[in-house]
């Protein structure tokens, strides 16, 4: 007989959880109430059976989390990487999240990427879109095509052994004495157990932090909200120089300096007319159209993505499980809205049809840490190094929300950098956090959440952790400038 389907947990810890549902049927019928906080759950992790150990449990398989899993193998660790989907990737491949922004500073590529973009140039796609591939300078944007990116990880993550459990879902951690001694997760052998000597948070939403008791913010100062949501799609049986054609010659827009191949529209002060058309016909709603974006995509020719439509932060929150839910119903319908707009009205998008939709909700931030150091916009505006530090970028404070006026470009040539100690939390002593969730404000981090940023935060964490368990320390306490040069992926240039 079957065992029976059940997660061992206490009596008072089921009647919190009970008493958490009866919250959040309180929150869903109340707009403006906060998103309840992650509990956590005190499991009897005893009776739960342990389904992998490993020296290194990376949590979240997006592009911070497998940069991390594959750097901490090749460096010869074992390493489980948990992925609650069927591919890796993340926003890069489950989000549609096409190009990778640029960090708009040279010498910003780390090995990991140096290797990311040679095996898409040995499969007939060079990311950078010149005549020979650039492996050296970076800063340029990057045209990682879904497809095979999921592949790559794929590969790559076979290349060095690391260990993927997919469709597993974290669902509590169990902690003992300021370590993480399990990640719990729910999986189709029903709650397993994986242990580590190191875990990796590169959940985006800090969520094996919160489990653990990591002490996180969310959402802006000034405004409480976070950042848009987005939930993109491509477009296929697109006539990519009938597109160019109407926004350079008839709309007389000039915003986008290449064409096809490699060329992208977007709603800009010689568009907009354009599109508020399209609203006093009755064809889009002013909802629909406030943020308009959209890329050919290098290997999928006659396919266009579009970074669109977003929902507003006034009523969707990023930190709401029910919010997220009506973003995503809300936008289905505004991208059948968008789509018969853009057939109707762009030479070009006639024969154009609906070729794939995101898996993933589009989320620029929700939690962040508050770690060892605390990122500030001040750091950004005054182009900060550090000795520690794990990656540089030149890329912008780029806040998606009206009201608030953040953006702000550093002078040509300088750059900030991101401080190891920013991956570090306070409270938990063999823990490491990566990706859009590391300890930063909320301009700070809408700076540095783009993807090659991330991948270079997840190498780091891959080097720290082997690092310090050959030399029998703890990957909280180590100094990331006492690494050798040689072994590290970025040396600081202060």
């Amino acid at each position: 007989m079957e065992k029976s389907f059940l997660i061992p947990i206490s009596r008072r810890d089921l009647l919190k959880l009970a008493g958490l549902t009866a919250a959040g049927a309180v929150i869903g019928s109340n707009k403006t109430a906060q998103a309840a906080q992650a509990q956590n759950i005190t499991f009897n992790t005893d009776n739960i059976p342990t389904l992998l150990r490993a020296d290194v449990c990376v949590v979240g398989g997006g592009c911070a989390g497998t940069a991390a899993a594959v750097t901490a193998a090749r460096n010869g660790l074992s390493v489980v990487l948990i992925e609650q989907g069927t591919v890796l990737g993340g926003l890069q491949t489950q989000g549609l999240v096409y190009p990778s922004m640029p960090t708009k500073t040279i010498n910003s590529d780390t090995p990991y990427i140096t290797d990311l973009n040679k095996r898409f140039y040995m499969h007939g796609i060079n990311v950078s879109f010149t005549e020979e591939p650039q492996y050296k300078n970076g800063g340029d944007a990057r045209e990682y095509t879904p497809e095979l990116l999921a592949f790559i990880y794929d590969e790559l993550c076979a290349d060095y052994k690391v260990n993927v459990l997919y469709n597993a879902t974290l669902i509590g951690a169990s902690t003992q004495g300021g370590k993480i001694s399990a990640a719990i997760v729910h999986t189709v052998e029903g709650t397993c157990k994986v242990e580590a000597k190191i875990f990796i948070d590169a959940t985006g939403d800090a969520a094996l932090s919160r489990f653990a008791g990591v002490e996180t913010v969310r959402g802006s100062d000034v405004t409480g909200r976070n950042q848009k949501m987005s939930f993109r799609f491509e477009m296929g049986g697109v006539e990519e120089m009938k597109v160019y054609k109407f926004f350079v010659k008839k709309l007389k827009d000039g915003w986008c300096e290449s064409k096809p191949p490699e060329f992208e529209f977007a709603k800009t002060t010689h568009t907009e007319k354009f599109y508020y058309e399209g609203i006093q016909r009755g064809e889009v709603t002013k909802d629909d159209v406030a943020y308009i974006q959209a890329f050919t995509i290098i290997g999928k020719p006659g396919t266009m993505s579009m970074n669109c439509p977003e929902v507003s932060p006034f009523l969707y929150s990023s930190t709401s499980a029910l919010d997220r839910s009506k973003a995503i119903q809300q936008c289905r319908i505004m991208i059948r809205r968008l789509a018969n707009f853009f057939r109707k009205n762009i030479p070009g998008f006639k024969n154009a049809y609906i070729s794939r939709e995101a898996s993933m909700l589009g989320v620029r931030e929700s939690w962040r840490i508050k770690g060892k150091y605390y990122m500030t916009k001040d750091d950004y505006y005054n182009a900060q190094k550090f000795p520690d530090a794990v990656c540089r970028s030149a890329y912008p404070i780029d806040v998606h929300d009206e009201v608030l006026n953040l953006d702000h470009k550093l002078a040509k040539g300088e750059f900030y950098e991101v401080p190891y100690r920013a991956l570090v939390p306070k409270e938990i002593s063999n823990l490491l956090v990566v990706g859009r969730c590391i300890s930063a404000d909320f301009p700070a981090q809408a700076a540095v959440r783009i993807q090659p940023t991330c991948m270079s935060m997840g190498e780091a964490a891959g080097i720290a952790c082997a690092y310090a368990l050959k030399n029998n320390l703890s990957v909280t306490t180590l100094d990331w400038a006492d690494i050798p040069a040689e072994i590290r992926s970025y040396v600081s240039a202060g």
